[in-house]
């Protein structure tokens, strides 16, 4: 059972980092999964760690990116007052939206959290020998990773993900448009949540195209909204890739 910052605190204890679980892997059944797979990595990495519960809320992001700045201070503030009241210091998110806004957009509101993303951190404890890759469940398998904007292009977070497919021992093959140069999946600034504009085909089932055409057989992601938009890319062209979060792979393997 996932202990609360509340329980804790109640305890005397303190954790070694908070986990962001955010409002997709709170609500998004798809998204839930990702969230599972990540915990029960802290947990065979022997990482003391809490989550907010019910204290916490949205970030803010989408109401910032819809234009929305007043809704977003309120929700921040909100956030801050809570993670400041237990003196958080670390904080790890599977979400790059909840990572960005967190990393870059709180400090100027006094939220000021050492934050990783949680590639990041598993990359981290594999270096550390915390957390080991058992077997091989994907040895061999052709995969390609779809760098997520908030991810790549905001915090130049690039190599973390790639490295733990590395240690997977899979075939990495990289998209035409990689690293800086990614296509978007069409989720990003709060577009999730509106229809989509005129033009010849949606962005995601674009992005979905060129991922077939590497001939992989797996799609790596690292963000639950990117996971949402390629899974549905991949349904609209009746493929047969799979869709995968990073965590998700690890978990996997080390059954």
């Amino acid at each position: 059972m996932i202990k609360t910052m509340a329980e804790l605190s109640a305890q005397g204890e303190t954790p070694e980092v908070l986990f962001w679980v955010g409002c997709a892997g709170s609500f998004d059944d798809r998204a839930r999964r990702i969230v599972k797979a990540f915990a029960h990595l802290l947990e065979k990495a022997g990482v003391r760690f809490a989550v907010l519960g019910t204290e916490e809320s949205c970030t803010g992001d989408p109401a910032k990116r819809a234009g929305n700045e007043f809704l977003f201070q309120m929700q921040a503030m909100m956030n801050i007052e809570v993670l400041n009241s237990y003196q958080i210091t670390k904080i790890v998110t599977t979400c790059p939206h909840c990572f960005n806004t967190i990393k870059n957009e709180y400090p100027a509101l006094g939220g000021n959290y050492e934050v990783m993303h949680h590639t990041q951190l598993l990359k981290k404890l594999i270096d550390e020998g915390r957390l080991t890759i058992e077997g091989g469940t994907f040895r061999g398998k052709r995969i390609t990773f779809h760098d997520p904007c908030y991810l790549g292009r905001a915090n130049k977070v690039y190599n973390a993900p790639r490295e733990i497919l590395e240690r997977l021992e899979v075939d990495l093959v990289e998209m035409k448009k990689n690293r800086a140069r990614a296509l978007c999946c069409g989720a990003g600034g709060a577009q999730m949540f509106k229809e989509a504009e005129k033009g010849d085909k949606e962005i995601n089932v674009l992005r979905t195209e060129q991922a077939m055409e590497t001939k992989a057989e797996i799609i790596a992601t690292a963000c639950p909204f990117c996971n949402t938009m390629m899974c549905d890319g991949v349904k609209h062209k009746e493929g047969t890739l799979k869709v995968y979060d990073i965590a998700e792979l690890l978990y996997e393997n080390s059954k």
